[in-house]
């Protein structure tokens, strides 16, 4: 008796890397806010089809980091003044908690692990990277929170941090850095010490002055090239 034929496999891209190309773009401000995700340029850049590019755009819809309008298509979001000050509000709530929880919890592992993360900060910031510094920068503080253990505060920092990129995208001030160089060291070394108390305060200064830096104002725009986000090695 022949065998059933088999079902034809699945040559598109899976929907993961295109996801974390374009996370990674917004993130490093490649794709800056308002940006028009067009389907079709997707498709032709990524190799895959409409119904995998739509998966992908939802679940940025759902992390509020693509706005879908009906009949218009996905736009990189565009967070409002309100919003911008929602967002900070909101990791100046969790982040600090989750300094001091991770200070209270730290191993020589981890302060491995965030010591080398500063590491590849200032070598980004060394080579003039400003892309890679501004994505490391907000890895940084998801770091912090993956380390500190609790899953709920993790997604929501994720969530925060990626709409933070988003917002300095829109309010940066032109050469001045939205997070200060320093900080994560002075950080780092209070969380690796165990010094839960001064972690949080200094979490929660830090974050205030990256609100303070912004300027609230124009939005950048810069020329696309889709295809070049998905062809970096």
């Amino acid at each position: 008796m022949p065998a059933p034929a088999r079902e034809p496999a699945d040559s598109q891209p899976a929907a993961e890397p295109i996801y974390q190309g374009l996370l990674t773009a917004i993130m490093e401000h490649r794709l800056p806010a308002g940006t028009k995700l067009v389907e079709e340029r997707l498709c032709e850049a990524t190799g895959a089809g409409r119904p995998r590019i739509r998966q992908v755009l939802a679940r940025l819809a759902h992390e509020h980091l693509v706005t879908l309008v009906p009949n218009k298509g996905a736009f990189v979001a565009q967070p409002s003044v309100k919003e911008a000050r929602d967002v900070f509000q909101t990791r100046r709530i969790i982040e600090p908690e989750l300094a001091s929880m991770l200070a209270n919890a730290c191993t020589p592992a981890k302060a491995k692990r965030l010591r080398e993360h500063i590491a590849a900060e200032h070598t980004a910031r060394e080579r003039g990277d400003r892309a890679a510094t501004i994505r490391l920068s907000g890895e940084y503080h998801v770091l912090i929170a993956e380390m500190a253990g609790n899953h709920v505060l993790e997604r929501l920092t994720r969530e925060a941090v990626s709409r933070t990129c988003l917002i300095i995208t829109l309010y940066d001030r032109p050469g001045l850095p939205a997070c200060p160089e320093h900080e994560h060291d002075t950080l780092t070394e209070a969380i690796a010490t165990g010094d839960a108390k001064r972690a949080h305060d200094l979490m929660r200064e830090h974050l205030e002055h990256i609100e303070h830096s912004l300027d609230l104002h124009a939005t950048p725009t810069s020329a696309l090239d889709l295809e070049s986000i998905f062809k970096r090695a």
